[in-house]
């Protein structure tokens, strides 16, 4: 029987202990194991929560797959800062830029159903609102009317 054992662990800092221990304890494998290929594949989201899920089999044979962390997070590490604005339509915590926010669309790549990497960036600009982040300057919505008007094809012209 295949069993499967999903968490939120600290990138590239799992640990032994809950909540993964006491789960992959009662599976008979290697934990030790387990935790270092996490940490490895973790380590690019350091100090982000990222979502995990790991599928043992009859043989005890492992397999991980990584998500991404939230965009929120994604933007938040991007800016260096800790919380989004409390009220982010009167107060902006930071700007992004449109590399930024096409690097953040890049590693979002496999969690987005968005066909270009316009839309994509779109996505993302769209998870700017709540924190009270602006992109190039321009409050979310202004930057989604600009990018649907062009003006950053030169930086999203390509397929995501």
């Amino acid at each position: 029987m295949v069993s499967t054992l999903e968490a939120l662990v600290a990138g590239g800092q799992a640990t032994p202990g809950p909540p993964l221990g006491p789960s992959l304890g009662p599976l008979g494998v290697n934990v030790k194991a387990i935790i270092d290929k996490i940490n490895e594949q973790t380590k690019a989201f350091n100090g982000m929560q990222v979502p995990v899920k790991i599928i043992v089999d009859d043989k005890k044979q492992f397999t991980i797959q990584v998500g991404t962390p939230p965009t929120s997070a994604l933007i938040k590490k991007e800016l260096g800062i800790e919380t989004g604005s409390g009220t982010p339509n009167s107060k902006t915590v930071g700007n992004l830029t449109v590399k930024q926010a096409v690097k953040i669309a890049r590693m979002k790549k496999n969690d987005t159903l968005a066909k270009s990497l316009k839309n994509a960036v779109k996505e993302v600009v769209g998870s700017c609102v709540p924190l009270g982040v602006t992109l190039e300057g321009l409050k979310p919505k202004e930057a989604i009317v600009a990018i649907n008007g062009g003006k950053f094809d030169a930086d999203l012209s390509e397929q995501i």
